[in-house]
């Protein structure tokens, strides 16, 4: 990177010198140098962490992806593997940008890093606020709908719960197709001791465990395992527990298993950990600020000293021509 001079005209010597910089300008410059350099390794580092989480998302997607069974559901909603590998494809290409450009100066790169991260951001902070009114949709859920069914209007707020309640239904309905999907929907049922969707009656859209009688599935009328109580003494896990007990009413069964659904526990559990959740929230979204904060502060400072480049060379350009006509007269006296 070129760094500016100053000049003056020796006329005794013919030539130009340099000039005598102060102690205060050379502090200045070595400051403002060490400042760059910090704003710009500081960036590369957070992109570099990023960029590790982002390959090691996409190598956990690939191997879950390829030793999945060949006949598997390909849907990203509903496939972890395919989720991660997108998720891990995007975080890639973005920290690439920041990586690359904080450390080669490419002010195109830095600025497309922080274009995309700004609507990254912007897309955090509505997918936030959407979540937030949904808390609030989940608990008047019931009343809205039986509202509707009585005046016969589909609000807004019902439409939002239903699209929600649809694809969670989805993955119930193609439980036992993938098997990353079912570990998921375990995990969740066990978390949050909770049953299908908005109860444990659900789990008759699938196939496995419809209850009809020309059902010919062993765990016909049942629900998986994962929705059974456990005791604290059992040592033996029974994975027939949940057989039959969509026959049962909500009382009976709510002895053998957890009857709630699972859409309202992770409601419920979100505003009773809302501290936490925002916290977590915040500090990645104030990481990201800071990203975009230093990236922008890079482009700047870059910006400028090209500005002060083209200066200088000017200048340079201008010395050259002096140089070219004035020196055979430099040293001439009068007698």
């Amino acid at each position: 990177m070129l760094q500016l001079e100053c000049r003056s005209w020796n006329a005794a010597a013919g030539r130009h010198t340099p000039c005598c910089r102060s102690g205060t300008s050379s502090r200045f410059l070595t400051d403002t140098m060490r400042g760059y350099r910090g704003v710009k390794y500081t960036l590369f580092f957070f992109c570099y962490c990023f960029w590790v989480v982002s390959a090691v998302l996409i190598a956990v997607g690939i191997y879950a992806k390829v030793a999945k069974e060949k006949d598997v559901v390909d849907t990203l909603t509903v496939d972890p593997a395919l989720l991660l590998i997108v998720v891990g494809l995007l975080m890639f290409l973005i920290t690439f940008l920041g990586c690359f450009g904080a450390l080669r100066n490419a002010t195109c790169l830095l600025k497309m890093f922080l274009s995309i991260l700004a609507v990254v951001l912007v897309l955090q902070v509505a997918a936030g606020a959407v979540t937030y009114v949904l808390t609030d949709l989940v608990t008047e859920h019931h009343e809205l709908n039986a509202e509707r069914q009585r005046s016969g209007v589909n609000s807004d707020a019902v439409q939002v719960m239903e699209r929600t309640e649809m694809l969670m239904m989805k993955a119930v309905v193609r439980y036992r197709e993938d098997r990353d999907l079912e570990n998921a929907i375990d995990f969740v049922q066990k978390k949050f001791q909770c049953c299908g969707v908005e109860n444990y009656k659900d789990w008759s859209r699938n196939v496995y465990f419809e209850c009809s009688e020309s059902n010919p599935s062993l765990e016909v009328c049942g629900v998986p395992f994962s929705c059974c109580v456990h005791l604290q003494n059992q040592t033996v896990l029974n994975t027939m527990c949940g057989y039959g007990m969509q026959q049962q009413q909500e009382a009976a069964a709510r002895q053998h298993i957890f009857t709630p659904g699972c859409l309202q526990r992770i409601v419920l559990w979100a505003q009773k950990n809302l501290l936490l959740v925002a916290g977590l929230t915040a500090g990645l979204l104030l990481l990201e600020v800071c990203m975009m904060g230093l990236a922008a502060a890079q482009a700047a400072w870059i910006h400028r000293v090209r500005r002060r480049q083209k200066v200088s060379e000017g200048r340079r350009a201008e010395e050259r021509k002096e140089r070219l006509w004035f020196p055979a007269f430099a040293d001439f006296t009068e007698e």
